[in-house]
């Protein structure tokens, strides 16, 4: 038995805009991008109606199923990513906001869908090109609130930063943040809602 929506559990940060003063990293945080009624149906509707899918990935010496689902769209396709050039109209008008705030252009999202606690992503920085080292990556949150951590690959010294990302919350990794920074979306010991970025 359901006695709520799980929507009504979604909070909203009150941070505002915040831009981060750390080594080699462009940070840049907006909290309520989207507002709490917007971001609860862009959260309905890709959460039911994106086609998810599970993915494998190298560790170590195997391969294991990565604890999260996946779906990526393209502006054109890439068979070796399961890509799909065909972006729904949510996507689109998310990523024409996010363009409109960053003037930058945005090619391709990866939606991730963190399901319950035990999903995540572990320490990693994206993957680039050797032409596209500095690559801008942003990032829209919907759904339960999880926390991001970043950490400096080389200055040890340098403490953790651990950034909340509520409901609606948006976060733009630039510069040489990629380059020399791993981030993580740790798994949760407590049960959760899903979570989408």
């Amino acid at each position: 038995m359901i006695l709520f929506d799980d929507i009504e559990m979604f909070s909203s940060g009150t941070r505002g805009k915040k831009i981060y003063d750390l080594p080699d990293c462009e940070l840049l945080l907006i909290d309520n991008f989207i507002g709490k009624e917007e971001a609860d149906l862009y959260y309905t509707t890709l959460l039911n109606q994106t086609s998810w899918h599970e993915y494998e990935m190298p560790m170590y010496d195997k391969i294991v199923t990565a604890p999260r689902m996946v779906s990526w769209y393209g502006d054109t396709n890439r068979p070796e990513r399961k890509s799909n050039p065909n972006w729904p109209k949510e996507l689109l008008t998310i990523r024409k906001r996010v363009e409109g705030e960053t003037t930058l252009k945005f090619n391709a999202v990866l939606l991730n869908l963190y399901r319950n606690g035990t999903d995540g992503v572990g320490w990693h920085s994206d993957k680039t090109t050797s032409t596209n080292k500095d690559m801008n990556i942003a990032s829209v949150t919907f759904g339960e609130t999880r926390m991001f951590r970043l950490r400096h690959k080389f200055m040890k010294h340098l403490p953790q930063i651990e950034i909340p990302l509520y409901h609606g919350s948006f976060l733009l990794m630039s510069g040489s943040t990629n380059s020399y920074w791993e981030h993580q979306v740790r798994k949760q010991q407590r049960m959760c809602y899903p979570g989408l970025t």
